[in-house]
């Protein structure tokens, strides 16, 4: 049996390897668990002294924390330091870089690295709350409360009164508010009396003063959602109040380009561009684009359709299935009925030639098979191009790749052996084994040779030898075991592997 092992570089990180594989490389190479490994620095611990150590890239200690310490990875090349203690009041932390120079001295402080916001921490100490940045300098001094309000945005708290501050600790307003808020697409609204009210940005700014109307979601900005709260019904203005949509409908939901209102179980759509709202004679509907919609499945309608936005029915209510689609840009619609698929362009017109089989569809390209033969289908200039190394293509449940998943594919060669493709037909992991199992959108795969599992993942970087006698899954990761011996290793995204 031939057995994948790992070759350690002399510098272990390199452009082509995942933070993911570097961290198992430096573990291997140290001897020491490495964890939380991102953008050039690590935590080495050693599991028999619980001594924790910063490591680089290059598998070399730069900081070595005093006993009893622990380390957490905040962002990049900054750690908080802890020094643990049987009272939890008299533990002491510090700020320092990758290596050890301290940013924030210890003290009885808390800093939490999940209180973080553009490179800024919010420090506590003696029910007091300050901000600081990643290079140690105070930004807002201590204070009685400090709360994250949006982008680049601070509420601070003294004497019972909350103020706007920004992340260079610059007030913002002079405005003295009761209750801290939070800006959405910084904004908000201040309720100041009966149907009257104000929307303010985040540099405490009056945008617009409310005077007859009870709004209920600013969410749609400039178009307000109110509500009768005798009625319980919603209806819509415009930021100058004036009146868009009568109060009348019983639910309603935002969307990017249009608000969607139900009333008697039928959908209304409301325009932003037009600045009108639309019956139709649907339950619901979803927006494909050019103000073009989907019907949705329900009990009463299990069939799909495409209508416009005035409710004029262009693909009739007979399909199974109705997405709108991006690839390389492009709109398309794709509908299935039975076993017959379509893909219209912009124009409703049909992309692919007759007889072609939609396979799988990539974020610029689509996978697609006619009489038995798997062609890559460019949807820019309708080129087919035949995957000769391919037979057959392992089905994972995931037919369409959104942009947070690796574009790529496990296929079996003529040669009964599983590999890799990527969208373009690539291959990116060989075809060498009896069996591979991904788990979109986790980046980790598990191979199988002569009855034995490892993992690799899109990268194809060996993370687990394969010599494990079995493997289960969970939602957080993978448990391999070989013998009697257990290891356990997380999933990381496939697009996103740890970006701290």
């Amino acid at each position: 049996m031939k057995t994948l092992v790992f070759v350690l570089l002399s510098t272990v990180c390199t452009a082509q390897q995942t933070d993911q594989y570097t961290q198992i490389l430096l573990s291997k190479k140290l001897g020491k668990e490495v964890k939380f490994y991102s953008n050039g620095y690590g935590i080495a611990i050693n599991a028999e002294s619980t001594e924790y150590g910063i490591v680089d890239s290059t598998g070399v200690i730069t900081y070595t924390a005093p006993a009893k310490n622990e380390i957490s990875h905040l962002y990049k090349d900054r750690f908080v330091v802890k020094i643990k203690d049987k009272d939890p009041k008299k533990e002491n932390m510090a700020l320092v870089d990758e290596k050890g120079r301290l940013l924030i001295p210890f003290d009885t402080h808390k800093i939490n690295p999940s209180w973080s916001i553009k490179r800024r921490l919010i420090v506590s100490k003696n029910g007091k709350e300050g901000i600081y940045d990643y290079e140690g300098k105070e930004i807002i001094p201590y204070t009685d409360k400090i709360k994250f309000a949006g982008d680049n945005r601070f509420f601070v708290k003294k004497d019972n009164i909350w103020q706007i501050y920004d992340s260079e600790g610059k007030l913002k307003s002079d405005r003295e508010f009761k209750e801290n808020l939070h800006f959405y697409k910084n904004k908000v609204y201040i309720p100041t009396g009966e149907r009257q009210g104000e929307i303010i940005d985040n540099d405490g700014v009056i945008l617009n003063t409310i005077s007859n109307s009870n709004v209920d979601n600013i969410g749609g900005y400039p178009f307000l959602v109110t509500k009768n709260p005798a009625t319980g019904k919603y209806g819509i203005i415009d930021a100058q109040e004036n009146r868009l949509a009568e109060e009348i409908y019983d639910e309603v939901f935002l969307g990017t380009r249009y608000i969607y209102f139900i009333k008697n179980e039928k959908i209304n759509i409301f325009s932003k561009e037009a600045k009108k709202i639309y019956s139709t004679d649907f339950d619901y509907v979803k927006s494909l684009f050019n103000d073009l919609f989907s019907t949705q499945k329900s009990l009463k309608n299990p069939k799909m359709a495409v209508i416009r936005i005035d409710g004029e029915i262009i693909i009739p209510k007979e399909y199974d299935n109705i997405e709108g689609i991006k690839i390389a840009e492009n709109n398309f619609i794709y509908l299935i009925k039975g076993n017959e698929q379509r893909l219209l362009d912009k124009n409703l017109e049909d992309v692919l030639e007759p007889g072609y089989q939609i396979e799988k569809i990539f974020p610029n390209s689509l996978i697609v098979k006619k009489e038995g033969v798997f062609y890559k289908f460019s949807v820019t200039d309708k080129r087919y191009e035949e995957l000769k190394k391919v037979a057959s293509i392992k089905e994972n449940g995931i037919f369409y790749y959104p942009q947070n998943m690796f574009p790529a594919i496990v296929c079996k060669n003529y040669d009964n052996l599983y590999g890799i493709i990527d969208e373009n037909g690539k291959e990116i992991v060989p075809f060498i084994y009896d069996d591979i199992n991904a788990f979109l959108p986790d980046n980790e795969i598990v191979v199988q040779k002569e009855k034995k599992y490892g993992v690799t993942n899109y990268q194809n970087e060996p993370l687990k030898d394969v010599i494990y006698d079995k493997f289960s899954v969970d939602k957080d990761g993978i448990k391999l075991t070989k013998d009697k011996s257990i290891e356990y290793l997380n999933f990381t995204d496939s697009e996103t592997d740890n970006n701290l």
